[in-house]
């Protein structure tokens, strides 16, 4: 087992392994939607209903998305009447730690330099049965002279790689029967040095205490990469519960370009915060109670449903 990757100068979020936090991670890109907005709610009844500390993280590690939606995004949640426990934590604060994660891969040899741009992964050849995107492993067997081949017909430095060698992970969820996903060799850091998503939300979870990951069924599919690194950074593997998506007349993901579907746009047509609750729990296959707290006082997760919600 690898040593665990240091929280030192972190907080204590915790009071036992048996009550491990649960926690809501938005990414500031902009005001929260319903659907956003339905999960929160469900991450933080999830946690409250079963004695865990709550943590709110605020996912801020691109550049280009502003620590002014993160405030923005705080304020819908205290509104909709959702608590947490500790200060809000940022995300990038961390890159010390991030960068220290990526070290401790590469140090146990697991990684390697990657030059292969999108057009190039997605027009390259594959086994018949990887979906689109598919890292096919074209750059993990380069010699040197290869790679200084590469990089010179590169204007940008390499992404870098885990080498999982088509690693096999079952996934256990909550709300899903268990599934096996067969890995490829996943991003951890962009070729621009920002750390990718995937090795960040499992430092993050760690350095937060986070025992139980209560988020939208669209992270399902990565998710065993997500555990296939927390288990080579030798850190504990959260329980997951993976709740369907909110969607648009036309089926698809909902998306703030649907219209009026925020906390604000809904207050501006004449709704109330207790209207808006009432329409996410009925959604929810639970009573249209108009409060977070009486939601989470009828809070049952065996009446959840397990398909998406179609919001008109």
């Amino acid at each position: 087992m690898a040593e665990p990757i240091s929280t030192s100068g972190e907080p204590a979020r915790i009071g036992s392994s048996n009550h491990r936090a649960g926690r809501y991670a938005p990414s500031p890109s902009g005001a929260l939607h319903i659907g956003n907005l339905r999960t929160a709610l469900l991450a933080w009844a999830f946690a409250r209903a079963e004695g865990r500390p709550f943590v709110v993280r605020v996912e801020d590690i691109d550049d280009y998305k502003t620590r002014d939606f993160g405030l923005q995004q705080l304020e819908d949640l205290a509104a909709l009447g959702l608590d947490w426990d500790g200060e809000v934590v940022w995300s990038s604060y961390r890159h010390a730690h991030y960068q220290q994660a990526i070290e401790q891969l590469t140090s146990a040899g697991l990684t390697y330099p990657c030059y292969c741009s999108r057009k190039d992964i997605l027009e390259a050849p594959r086994a018949p049965h990887d979906p689109p995107g598919t890292y096919p492993g074209t750059c993990a067997n380069l010699t040197e002279d290869e790679r200084a081949e590469r990089q010179a017909t590169r204007d940008r430095p390499p992404a870098i790689r885990v080498r999982t060698n088509r690693a096999q992970v079952e996934v256990t969820d909550r709300l899903h029967p268990p599934q096996v996903q067969v890995l490829d060799d996943v991003v951890i850091q962009r070729f621009d040095g920002t750390p990718a998503y995937n090795l960040t939300v499992v430092v993050d979870d760690h350095l937060d205490g986070v025992g139980q990951v209560v988020r939208g069924d669209d992270l399902l599919p990565v998710t065993g990469r997500q555990i296939w690194l927390a288990r080579h950074l030798g850190i504990p593997v959260p329980e997951y519960a993976h709740v369907p998506l909110v969607l648009n007349q036309a089926g698809q993901r909902l998306a703030k370009r649907d219209g009026a579907v925020t906390l604000a746009d809904r207050l501006a047509l004449g709704e109330t915060v207790g209207d808006v609750i009432a329409a996410m729990a009925t959604s929810l296959h639970h009573s249209p109670t108009r409060t977070a707290q009486a939601f989470l006082d009828a809070f049952n997760p065996t009446l959840l449903p397990r398909t998406p919600w179609v919001f008109a």
